[in-house]
């Protein structure tokens, strides 16, 4: 496989970066090494910690790349917020936990990172969830960062070829936890990555980074066959040896009990792909669109239900091709998507 000149790897796969926890250092780290592309995921992290973690990817020389969650408009219902709250108090009651209180506004301190980020470079940042000003794009390019801008459609890819980013990434509707979608209100009609790396390509005259629904060596050869220069994967990383994922999560992933898949705005106000649980079958249909602040309303709850192994409560990020996540080290999962295993 050919490297993509885009991302300055060996290979053409990325380590998608899973904010939470799942994408730790060590993972960047062991997916660098066997020829990945790694992206570190800043979401939901300070400005400090994600400093910290771009230190320790420099010291030991291996090419990187940063996520940035671009804030929104952030303008929810109220009173739908405050019903859903009344509604889901005693999941937290059960866990023995209060709901929290969301801010009146959180941007994930989008100014500081890109302060941060303008001053101390990095090869590579990704954009999820929308566009940020071109004068942010602009400040990073100039400061030597190529920008990558997640995009579902062909639309929000003309947007963002527009805005003078440097490649996209086309998220297909199979990827598990949020959709980058540009707009969370739409409905998210079924769509293959395959033939959404087509339809971007027509629409955009830009490097593509291809991502959902990969399950395999076949699905990579795929996506690279219908034009992607490279391949993100990360649902497939979450069981390996170097993530972060929680024990409940890794289990839960393994179990044959939860069988399938479903887009839901039930634990963070914003469509995400999770396993179908008993909180989504409770919730789903009454979540208001509102990120971030049903993720903030819930958070302590899921943070107990993971320490507690109550895999019913608990937001289980997942894409389709889950079952075919693999343990052992991440290194060995990349070779095998190399089809060099």
């Amino acid at each position: 496989m050919a490297a993509p000149a885009l991302l300055d790897s060996r290979l053409p796969i990325v380590a998608a970066p899973m904010a939470g926890g799942p994408t730790s250092t060590a993972l960047a780290t062991g997916a660098a090494r066997a020829g990945a592309f790694p992206f570190l995921a800043a979401g939901y992290k300070t400005t400090a910690a994600m400093a910290a973690e771009i230190e320790r990817m420099r010291e030991l020389g291996l090419p990187f790349g940063v996520n940035l969650f671009v804030p929104g408009e952030q303008a929810w219902d109220a009173a739908a917020l405050d019903a859903y709250a009344q509604r889901i108090r005693p999941e937290a009651v059960a866990l023995g936990v209060d709901l929290g209180v969301p801010p009146a506004r959180d941007d994930d301190e989008w100014d500081a990172k890109v302060a941060q980020l303008v001053a101390h470079p990095v090869p590579v940042v990704s954009l999820t969830f929308g566009l940020p000003p071109r004068r942010d794009i602009g400040a990073l390019q100039a400061a030597g960062t190529r920008v990558l801008a997640t995009v579902t459609t062909a639309s929000e890819a003309r947007a963002a070829a527009e805005a003078g980013v440097d490649g996209l990434i086309v998220q297909g509707t199979d990827a598990g936890g949020h959709s980058a979608t540009h707009d969370p209100g739409r409905a998210l009609e079924p769509v293959a990555t395959e033939r959404l790396v087509r339809d971007v390509l027509v629409a955009a005259e830009l490097p593509v980074v291809a991502a959902g629904g990969v399950d395999g060596p076949r699905a990579v050869q795929g996506l690279l066959s219908a034009g992607a220069v490279a391949v993100a994967v990360g649902t497939l990383l979450l069981r390996t040896d170097e993530a972060g994922t929680s024990p409940t999560h890794r289990a839960a992933l393994a179990d044959p009990r939860f069988d399938e898949t479903v887009i839901t705005r039930a634990f963070t106000g914003r469509p995400a792909r999770a396993l179908r649980n008993a909180f989504i079958d409770r919730h789903g249909a009454e979540a208001p669109l509102a990120y971030p602040a049903v993720h903030h309303l819930t958070r302590e709850l899921r943070r107990a239900a993971s320490a507690a192994g109550d895999a019913d409560r608990l937001h289980l990020w997942a894409g389709s091709g889950y079952r075919s996540a693999r343990s052992g080290p991440v290194a060995d999962v990349i070779r095998w998507l190399a089809g060099s295993a």
